[in-house]
C-alpha cells in the first residue's frame, strides 16, 4: 500500500508563473516559504521553500488570485521528475503536484476571495449534551 499527500501552509516566494503546455493545458509554477515547526533553544527558525506545480483550472486560480507573499494552503503529493539538460547532464528536481489549492488568512486581509466573505463554522462540541438530536419514530417510514 502507498500514501503520497502533502498538505502545506506558506507564503508565495514570488508571483505565480502561468504557462500552457503545447497542447494547450494551463501550468502553474511557483514556491512556497514553511517555516519549520520546531528550532532550537537560541537558534532562528528555519524556513524550507517547496516548489508546486498546478495544473488546469488550479493553475488558473492561483494565477489570478495570489501573489508574492501572500499565504496559501496547497494540497497535493509529492513528485521526483528527471530530464536531461542541454549539457547532456541528468537533472531531477522534486515538487508537489497540487490537487488543491485554499485562501488562508484573516477575512480583513487583502487577499480578496471569489467567494465573498464566508462565515467561519461554529466550534464543534465534544459534549453530547451541547448536540441537538431529534427523535425518531418506530415507525417502518424510513427512506430506504
Amino acid at each position: 500500500m502507498a500514501f503520497n499527500k502533502v498538505i502545506l501552509v506558506g507564503n508565495l516566494v514570488s508571483d505565480p508563473e502561468l504557462k500552457q503546455t503545447p497542447t494547450g493545458v494551463p501550468v502553474c509554477s511557483f514556491s512556497i516559504a514553511v517555516n519549520r515547526r520546531f528550532a532550537k533553544a537560541g537558534d532562528q527558525q528555519q524556513t524550507d521553500f517547496i516548489n508546486i506545480v498546478s495544473w488546469r483550472q488550479n493553475a488558473e486560480f492561483v494565477s489570478k488570485y495570489f501573489q508574492k507573499g501572500k499565504p496559501i494552503l496547497v494540497c497535493g503529493s509529492l513528485q521526483t521528475r528527471t530530464w536531461v539538460d542541454q549539457n547532456n547532464q541528468k537533472r531531477y528536481t522534486t515538487e508537489v503536484v497540487a490537487d488543491e489549492v485554499e485562501f488562508v488568512g484573516r477575512k480583513d486581509d487583502s487577499t480578496s476571495s471569489p467567494y465573498g466573505s464566508v462565515p467561519s463554522p461554529a466550534p464543534f462540541s465534544a459534549n453530547p449534551r451541547d448536540v441537538a438530536f431529534e427523535e425518531m419514530s418506530a415507525d417502518d417510514d424510513l427512506p430506504f
